[in-house]
């Protein structure tokens, strides 16, 4: 057993709200400048849909991540031998289209225009080129846009869904949507890092952090095309590649990352959990079926003597062992079952998590008679000819899943690698939460009814109070448990520094030091 540190993110996907403060934050800071104008290391989409870049979930194109090949892994469409072949040409290489082309607008023109008889415009132009451009493509360019033939409909989570059923997906009454927000998920089996000719991209041992070395980078853009999620870029204008650092500054000083920081929703939780690194392998190489369940196998138990002993042996400090066992995300994926990971067969054993979204599956397709709601409520009562609501006084507890008009087989593609179950069974529990907490806040639901409910989802009273806690009344500091930083004892893991131990001041510099002089 070998016990490793990771920071860890969940999302919960019900509480996202699509206001993109989070994608802003991150822009401003970290993105805001040449070269780097298209990249969106924080982006939120909107499933169904294409996503950022077009489709980059379709891995018959992009050719991201890693493949199960005679029960080994193996990089799709990276690596060295496949890297050399494509030295010249890399035909799985997402270009700018995909993206979009950076513009701005000549301002300029609406302040210096002459005066005459029209308006001015302000034409937009290339950053890149500095020429006029039609724009066809932006930032976040299919928000909110289910239903649309050319983002929805194309959406690569769909190809498991009978035409029938897509197409009931997208009729005006039944149609749903949901945000999809997304970073860099610093993976333990990170495509990337392995498809790195030069070595400039590294996973940080203290925390699982994966960066890439700007010296070291030589523009080889294998890491744009073996990361399956699309999260590294690479800057036209310095020449190296470039991805989201988890804000690493803010992290050391015990602060949470900008995106989570800004974040109107609080639909973001930050914790450390604690995995078996010798299992990565053996994991990343299971069965797609299998995927999942060996992944939650490899996050241990925080509070286990013998994995707290085995942390402690690599170097782990005691205060990151503490901020293991208050982590929530440790709570929401392994103690409460409620996250999953998003593309698990992607094979790079993702740990940022998602919440699955219950909310366009509790809107189910019943008939029902609002005459006693119009009566107490009046004129404010919303009346349908063809009316469908949140069913939570049905005799079968989980009527409202089943006959979802949202199909679990999409959100299945989206985090379980297709096992409908693994969804259902994070939809019942946050479903058995709801009907337990609607009896005690609203009382319409009987009392054995919630229990039921509890029960059969697994959960007890108090779990299902310490899952509503975290989930809407958490402070901040219940969201982000960030251990204090140990650069000093991560230095000493990877040279020696004995013989620096007495320099101070100036005395040592980068290159030769000329002390005494």
């Amino acid at each position: 057993m070998d016990i490793r540190s990771q920071i860890s993110m969940v999302f919960h996907l019900d509480k996202c709200i699509g206001c993109h403060t989070c994608s802003v934050a991150c822009k401003n800071i970290w993105t805001d400048r040449k070269g780097a104008e298209y990249m969106w290391w924080n982006n939120v989409e909107t499933k169904p849909g294409t996503g950022y870049p077009t489709k980059w979930e379709d891995q018959s194109i992009y050719k991201g991540g890693w493949e199960n090949v005679g029960g080994a892994i193996s990089l799709k469409g990276a690596g060295k031998q496949k890297g050399l072949l494509n030295i010249f040409h890399n035909p799985n290489m997402p270009v700018i289209d995909d993206y979009y082309e950076p513009f701005t607008y000549k301002y300029l023109d609406l302040i210096e225009a002459p005066a005459g008889d029209d308006q001015p415009t302000a034409r937009p132009v290339s950053l890149i080129t500095g020429k006029p451009i039609d724009i066809k493509m932006g930032p976040n360019w299919d928000d909110d846009l289910s239903g649309t033939p050319d983002y929805a409909r194309n959406d690569p989570n769909l190809k498991n869904l009978s035409r029938a059923e897509q197409e009931a997906m997208f009729q005006l009454e039944r149609m749903a949507f949901f945000y999809l927000p997304r970073i860099c998920n610093h993976c333990l089996n990170p495509a990337c890092v392995a498809s790195c000719p030069s070595g400039a991209i590294y996973k940080r041992g203290e925390d699982g952090v994966v960066l890439i070395n700007q010296d070291v980078c030589r523009a080889w853009r294998m890491c744009v095309t073996a990361c399956p999620y699309k999260k590294t870029y690479y800057n036209w204008h310095t020449g190296k590649s470039e991805k989201c650092i988890l804000c690493y500054p803010r992290i050391e000083a015990g602060l949470a990352p900008a995106c989570m920081h800004s974040c109107v929703g609080r639909i973001r939780y930050l914790g450390v959990i604690l995995y078996d690194a010798d299992r990565i392998h053996e994991v990343a190489s299971v069965p797609e079926k299998d995927l999942i369940e060996h992944h939650m196998s490899m996050l241990m138990d925080p509070f286990d003597p013998e994995v707290i002993a085995s942390a402690k042996a690599n170097g782990i400090a005691d205060s990151t062992i503490h901020a293991a066992q208050n982590s929530p995300t440790y709570k929401f994926v392994k103690e409460w079952g409620l996250a999953l990971p998003l593309h698990a067969e992607f094979r790079t054993l993702p740990m940022l998590f998602y919440v699955p979204p219950l909310l366009p599956v509790m809107a189910t397709v019943k008939e029902v008679n609002n005459t006693e709601q119009t009566a107490k409520f009046g004129s404010i009562a919303k009346i349908w000819d063809d009316n469908w609501l949140y069913d939570t006084s049905t005799d079968e507890l989980w009527g409202a899943i089943d006959k979802a008009r949202f199909p679990l087989k999409y959100l299945a593609n989206l985090f379980s690698a297709g096992d409908e179950g693994m969804v259902k069974d994070r939809l019942k529990r946050l479903w058995a939460i709801r009907i337990y907490r609607r009896w005690k806040t609203v009382g319409d639901i009987s009392e054995q009814k919630a229990n039921d409910a509890l029960k059969a989802a697994g959960y007890t009273p108090e779990m299902a109070d310490a899952v509503y806690q975290l989930t809407s009344l958490a402070k901040f500091d219940d969201r982000f448990v960030i251990p204090a930083a140990h650069r000093e004892h991560a230095i000493e893991m990877l040279e020696f520094t004995g013989d620096r131990r007495g320099e101070v001041g100036f005395g040592f510099k980068e290159g030769t030091a000329q002390r005494g002089l």
